[in-house]
């Protein structure tokens, strides 16, 4: 059964709400309100306030004769409405209509919470526009203190940039180097069992203390692997590919080779290393966590 209204010229949302709450207790499952021109069609058990059981409104003088036709059909052909196909249309288009209202409600704030706290294949992917545009290839921590500040002051470009590094491409893909040279002016550190490693930079010490792990912990790599990592990629891998899904240029560029069979992506921000040092040095034996210090 369908419950149609025709209203009154003028006639108010608050009878309209009467007729719709009279439908409801009556167990009629659809209404329709229409003025003549204007057609709008409710579910009466649906979930939500009175403006969100809605499943469609159609205006005759608006919409294309063809959307019209169909509408009017869908919801109220004859045959449709006794046989129950109409009810079963309805309820499909409302399911639409309550989804994606769902999806334009969570799109902010999943927007905010990447932009708060960027994914790295995010950061990637603003490295890569700027390197278009540009030329120059900034680092992730350089895109991602852009995006703080774009949160920070709420404006669609910063006042001032971060300078950025005049390098074009990253290193290749390539061993690491076992020698403990340092670099100038470098902060970043490990101490592992009494002996200290100067890598030169954050990312090069986390390879390094996973080259080290690696060869003081057989099982070390399988566990870590077998974790969570990021919600689009891998952090370790025995296929370079899957550290970079979908970017096997990024895979061939920005990997490395950790031990013989095991590669590590080498594109994050220090936000991201600090916190895959940290899972790492979860997952070994107390005695050894208790030898190794770091700084990055």
């Amino acid at each position: 059964m369908i419950f149609i209204v025709v209203k009154k010229a003028g006639m108010s949302d608050w009878a309209d709400r009467q007729l719709f709450e009279y439908a409801f207790l009556q167990g009629i499952p659809m209404v329709i309100f229409t003025n003549g021109q204007e057609w709008s069609f409710y579910l009466t058990n649906a979930q939500g306030s009175y403006d969100e059981r809605r499943v469609y409104k159609l205006d005759l003088l608006e919409s294309d004769i063809e959307e019209s036709i169909y509408r009017l059909e869908r919801y109220l052909q004859y045959d449709w409405v006794c046989s129950g196909e109409a009810l079963e249309a309805t309820l499909s288009d409302y399911q639409n209509v309550a989804r994606t209202r769902e999806i334009e409600a969570a799109l902010p704030k999943a927007w905010k919470s990447l932009l708060e706290e960027p994914d790295s294949l995010l950061l990637e992917l603003l490295a890569d526009k700027v390197e278009d545009l540009c030329g120059y290839k900034p680092d992730l921590d350089v895109c991602s203190r852009f995006i703080t500040t774009v949160m920070r002051n709420h404006v669609d470009v910063p006042p001032q940039y971060p300078t950025l590094p005049r390098t074009r491409n990253p290193l290749p893909a390539e061993r690491i180097e076992t020698d403990d040279r340092v670099r100038a002016g470098s902060e970043c550190f490990i101490m592992f069992e009494g002996k200290t490693y100067k890598p030169g930079s954050a990312i090069r010490t986390m390879l390094k203390l996973f080259q080290r792990l690696a060869e003081a912990d057989p099982g070390f790599l399988d566990r870590f692997a077998a974790m969570k990592h990021g919600s689009k990629r891998k952090y370790i891998a025995r296929n370079r590919l899957e550290l970079y899904p979908d970017r096997p240029d990024l895979a061939k560029q920005c990997s490395v080779e950790i031990i013989p069979g095991w590669w590590m992506g080498k594109n994050f921000s220090k936000r991201d290393i600090k916190h895959i040092i940290e899972m790492a040095l979860g997952i070994i034996s107390p005695t050894l966590r208790a030898k190794i210090q770091y700084e990055l």
